[in-house]
């Protein structure tokens, strides 16, 4: 039977022998990952099992704090900052149930954009196409797990950023409902819509590792029958734009569905989107609490961050103080309306992302290009964190490249929309 240290090995042979370009992994811990390996091997021989996620080789983005290093956030302008005092709480639940951690996963600078590029530290090409773009911010979380770099990687969600590089590499990522993870050791990008999620090969491994960040017990999920399941489909402005290659994954996968015995509807959410459209008309809720988050050293560094994500944080901080109160208050009143929206269906169904991966060149010549592709590659997710909703990607296969297929539930519906992700999961692979 082969060891997790024999699967360990195998991994970090791997990186070592792209060691000079390694630009999915900013941080490698061999020594700690062989002693958690080893440790796990040892507990398999004597019969002991600390649960689902025992001897599982496991990423972290580069937001999560480490006891003894320093939290870089993709970025080289904290380089200086203090290390963390302790492990971030997610960190420390995965490590309890037994995971091997084996480094900290590329992403965008201060996880500020849905495609993923980083100038410091390189883009990772898509684990599909090198010259494509990952998606991100968690890019090196979907390019690790797709690559089998890491089995479950973990990433943080603010408008798509565990959701998008799963869809454009072609794996499973989930978002849970925000807080129901401790953020705790997590920088931030927006308090108010941040939330942490696990990417994965399958619905199962999402569940069980959501489970022990969340400090519940993991048990097996029961897919959810399809038949009678009525999913609701949310024609409109996130429909327009949609790539031919897209429009097919997702007709395909629709017809799935159907054939499952699932009853697929138009279900209207268009008034709702464009009601938070209009009260964030000033700026995102995420740019203007990032902008608070960097007020610190967005100008005395400046000349070190990328300045297509400092532009963005920049304008957001000029937003007055009671715009964004108000941005909040009525975010509480579209959330709830959004809750009632929901209730005559089980989930919503749409295409994760608008396009595939497009090619990273591009996109690294032309600004303009970039800020329109981003808000393309994040409009279809970004409604989730707005609305207060839980949501998941599934690879669509047999497609010319990665796409997904997300499922979206209501507020705190996250255990039933993985059973339903699961029973999804079954019939997209038929």
């Amino acid at each position: 039977m082969t060891t997790i240290r024999d699967k360990l090995e195998s991994i970090l042979a791997r990186l070592a022998s792209r060691a000079s370009d390694e630009r999915v992994f900013l941080r490698v811990y061999a020594d700690a990952a062989r002693a958690a390996a080893d440790a796990a091997d040892a507990r398999r021989r004597a019969g002991i099992s600390l649960g689902a996620l025992d001897g599982s080789i496991m990423s972290i983005k580069d937001l999560f704090d480490v006891s003894g290093e320093t939290t870089l956030a993709g970025s080289v302008a904290l380089r200086d900052a203090p290390p963390a005092a302790e492990d971030a709480a997610i960190v420390r639940r995965l490590r309890q149930a037994g995971a091997v951690i084996i480094g900290k996963t590329n992403m965008v600078e201060f996880a500020f954009s849905g495609l993923g590029l980083n100038p410091h530290y390189g883009t990772p090409g898509n684990a599909a196409d090198p010259t494509r773009i990952p998606g991100g911010s968690s890019s090196g979380a979907g390019v690790s797990v797709a690559e089998g770099t890491s089995e479950i990687s973990i990433g943080s969600d603010t408008g798509g950023s565990v959701r998008i590089p799963a869809a454009l590499n072609g794996v499973v990522g989930f978002k849970p409902t925000a807080r129901r993870i401790p953020l705790d050791g997590a920088f931030p990008l927006s308090p108010s819509l941040d939330s942490i999620g696990p990417l994965a090969r399958t619905v199962q491994d999402c569940a069980a590792t959501d489970a022990v960040m969340a400090g519940e017990e993991p048990r097996a999920l029961q897919p959810h029958l399809l038949a009678g399941l009525r999913i609701g489909v949310p024609r409109g402005r996130l429909f327009s734009e949609t790539e031919p290659m897209v429009e097919q994954a997702f007709a395909a996968a629709s017809s799935a569905l159907t054939q499952a015995g699932a009853s697929l509807v138009d279900h209207r959410i268009e008034d709702l989107l464009a009601a938070m459209a209009d009260t964030t008309v000033a700026a995102s809720i995420a740019s203007i609490e990032a902008s608070e988050v960097h007020a610190d050293w967005l100008d005395t560094k400046a000349a070190l961050i990328d300045p297509r994500v400092r532009w963005w944080i920049a304008r957001s901080g000029t937003v007055p103080a009671p715009v964004y109160i108000r941005m909040l208050r009525r975010r509480r009143e579209l959330v709830a309306a959004m809750d009632e929206r929901l209730s005559p269906v089980d989930v919503l169904a749409l295409p994760t992302t608008a396009i595939s991966a497009p090619l990273t060149a591009p996109l690294e010549a032309d600004d303009k290009l970039y800020n329109r592709t981003d808000g393309l590659i994040l409009r279809n997710t970004m409604f989730v964190n707005q609305f207060d909703l839980t949501a998941i990607s599934l690879p669509i296969h047999g497609c010319e490249r990665p796409a997904g297929l997300m499922l979206v539930a209501r507020h705190g519906h996250d255990r039933r929309l993985l059973e339903i992700a699961a029973g999804v999961e079954q019939a997209l692979a038929r």
